[in-house]
């Protein structure tokens, strides 16, 4: 096939990383340099649909990704489509579950999904008594995309109702105020072409900045899989009451999902809940959970953009855990530093088990690969276990070199100890309720 991949990430680079094993023709816009290595690099604005369209028609793609969410809520697949190709990601309407919180929230309540009590809301004094109405810890979303960083969870009333003035204050200002959800989270992708639900294998993440999940929260600064502690048929619940109730309630609502439905969940006292929905794959998460894929992976996605998933044949995944480790620039997640060198990309991926996905990269004129993102690598250690994979992604963090780069020491250190009832279903009556306050009622 000849494939097109749409973002400039390090998700985007294990997606055509993936693809890359399957012999295919592969092109990318805009990449990075790392996926330059791989595909042909196109110049194209990820969030102009009909730029997108145009070269997908031009290069007469079989089949188009689109990674970031950002293009899919502007509804570039829309326009990939419209143009009579194949494209594995939802609709603009579709891609709302990730755009919106308060139109997530609204779908899980319609489809009986468990989740976190919440109240939509759009005034200050409406935040305040949300927040005086579940207490502490202080839950406060951005209801629209803020790139994994809207998110603030704090025991300080005065930080969440800062958080929530800056929220408020652009145009159109929404925010989600939630009970907090206690236990250890899980991620979980699930494909699918509308209609089927397949899932992929459940990773976690490390979303704060430091060490013991101190600091601000980041877009994630690291992951592993499998999650050898995770209840047993925890994939097949998550199906069966999570993504496919989502999928069919999309579905009848005339806006079919199609692509990576990705469910972020807490593994609570009281059962399982859903903390959020996102459109795509997740960062770092695809880095580990499509290292350990053994199904090629074009098939699947292609099966998904044009509803044969049906057909597909079981996935098939590889013995060998996965642990990924993200190097982020100095200031991150604040303002970053562009333009620093980085050395040792090589070296590091001499060491067996570890290769180095691109994510904030960029080529100086000399050629010299520079930090120009946030996150800037993310080392993907592959071993017999989680311990031997992140011992093999540290060996290959040891050996890159970017001046005031920081990374996360604890990723994968330790595993979460469920209590008998975490993640079960104890006292679980249903889906949660939600306000979605607002307006003059």
């Amino acid at each position: 096939m000849r494939i097109l991949v749409i973002g400039p990430g390090a998700r985007e680079h294990a997606i055509v990383r993936s693809l890359a094993a399957g012999g295919h023709e592969l092109h990318a816009a805009p990449g990075n340099p790392g996926i330059g290595q791989v595909a042909t690099l196109h110049a194209v604005d990820a969030l102009d649909g009909a730029a997108v369209a145009a070269l997908a028609t031009e290069l007469a793609a079989d089949l188009v990704v689109v990674g970031p969410e950002a293009p899919l809520v502007a509804g570039v697949a829309d326009a990939v489509r419209a143009a009579g190709i194949a494209c594995f990601g939802p609709s603009a309407e579709a891609a709302a579950l990730e755009g919106s919180k308060a139109f997530a929230k609204e779908i899980m309540a319609a489809a009986g999904v468990p989740t976190a009590m919440a109240h939509v809301c759009t005034t200050l004094e409406e935040v305040a008594e949300a927040l005086d109405a579940f207490g502490a810890p202080h839950v406060v979303k951005d209801d629209g995309l803020a790139a994994g960083k809207g998110v603030v969870v704090t025991d300080d009333r005065a930080e969440a109702l800062d958080h929530a003035r800056g929220c408020l204050a652009r145009a159109g200002g929404t925010v989600v105020v939630e009970e907090y959800l206690d236990g250890p989270e899980v991620s979980l992708f699930c494909v699918s072409d509308g209609t089927t639900v397949v899932p992929l294998a459940p990773a976690q993440d490390f979303k704060r900045a430091h060490d013991g999940d101190a600091g601000p929260n980041t877009g994630g600064m690291g992951a592993y899989s499998p999650l050898t502690w995770a209840p047993p048929g925890l994939v097949d619940e998550v199906v069966a009451r999570v993504a496919q109730p989502t999928v069919d309630e999309m579905r009848h609502r005339g806006t079919p999902f199609a692509g990576v439905l990705y469910c972020g969940l807490a593994l609570t006292s009281r059962g399982m809940r859903v903390i959020e929905f996102n459109a795509r794959f997740g960062d770092p998460e695809t880095q580990v959970v499509l290292a350990r894929l053994a199904t090629p992976l074009a098939e699947l996605l292609h099966a998904a953009a044009v509803g044969r998933l049906h057909e597909h044949s079981p996935l098939r995944w590889r013995d060998d855990a996965a642990v990924t480790v993200v190097v982020a620039a100095h200031g991150y997640p604040a303002g970053v530093r562009a333009g620093d060198p980085i050395e040792g990309v090589a070296d590091a991926e001499q060491v067996p088990g570890v290769h180095v996905l691109h994510a904030g990269t960029a080529a100086a004129a000399d050629g010299t690969l520079v930090s120009a993102g946030g996150r800037v690598l993310s080392v993907v250690g592959v071993g017999a276990d989680v311990e031997t994979a992140r011992a093999v992604a540290y060996a290959g963090v040891e050996r890159i070199s970017l001046r005031g780069s920081h990374h996360r020491g604890d990723i994968a250190a330790r595993m979460p100890v469920l209590d008998a009832q975490d993640g079960a279903d104890a006292d679980d009556d249903g889906p949660a309720s939600f306000d979605l306050g607002g307006g003059d009622d």
